[in-house]
């Protein structure tokens, strides 16, 4: 985790990839290294509950490709709100195939507890859930999910997240279109 984080602060930390013409590499770069390290299909299924048992292998893809979308429109509003903070790394533990790195990401004046849960897949570290001040993000969208899916249908779930997603699509494009018309 050190490395991949040492490399996200690199780039969020990279004065000429704070232009707004370069916001695009900047979230490109961040995704990649993201993608090294975090498995987004152990996110998703997690994060679905007992519902992922419910999908054939098709729609477990599609639930999995559009959950991976919506935590990257998520977290690129997070990433354009990034103002130097610095992140402290505090301690491992390791259960056989599981591992948690706790850290602290310290501002200005605030100091936030940001762990990362992980499982060892074919011999690398990938990150399966993020705290964030002792809030699993997984266990969230699982109530979140859950809820939506004891109201509605799990159509009615995908069709929110697209709707989500393609929100944050119009609201990137716009923003970009204002910001290099000046």
């Amino acid at each position: 985790m050190r490395i991949t984080v040492g490399q996200a602060l690199g780039v969020l930390q990279d004065e000429d990839l704070k232009k707004p013409e370069r916001t695009d590499e900047r979230v490109t770069r961040l995704k990649k290294i993201a993608d090294l390290r975090f498995d987004y299909g152990e996110m998703a299924k997690r994060s679905l509950g007992g519902q992922w048992d419910k999908l054939v292998e098709r729609e477990r893809q599609e639930f999995v490709g559009l959950f991976t979308e919506f935590l990257t429109a998520t977290y690129v509003e997070k990433i354009h709100s990034y103002s130097g903070e610095e992140v402290k790394f505090l301690n491992e533990r390791l259960e056989g195939d599981y591992a948690e790195v706790k850290t602290v990401m310290v501002g200005k004046k605030t100091e936030t507890p940001l762990d990362y849960r992980l499982m060892l897949k074919g011999g690398d570290w990938k990150a399966y859930d993020v705290l964030v001040d002792g809030i699993s993000m997984v266990r969230n969208y699982r109530e979140q999910f859950a809820a939506i899916l004891r109201s509605s249908s799990y159509e009615h779930l995908v069709q929110m997240l697209r709707n989500k997603v393609a929100q944050f699509n119009v609201k990137t494009k716009s923003s970009e279109t204002s910001t290099s018309s000046h």
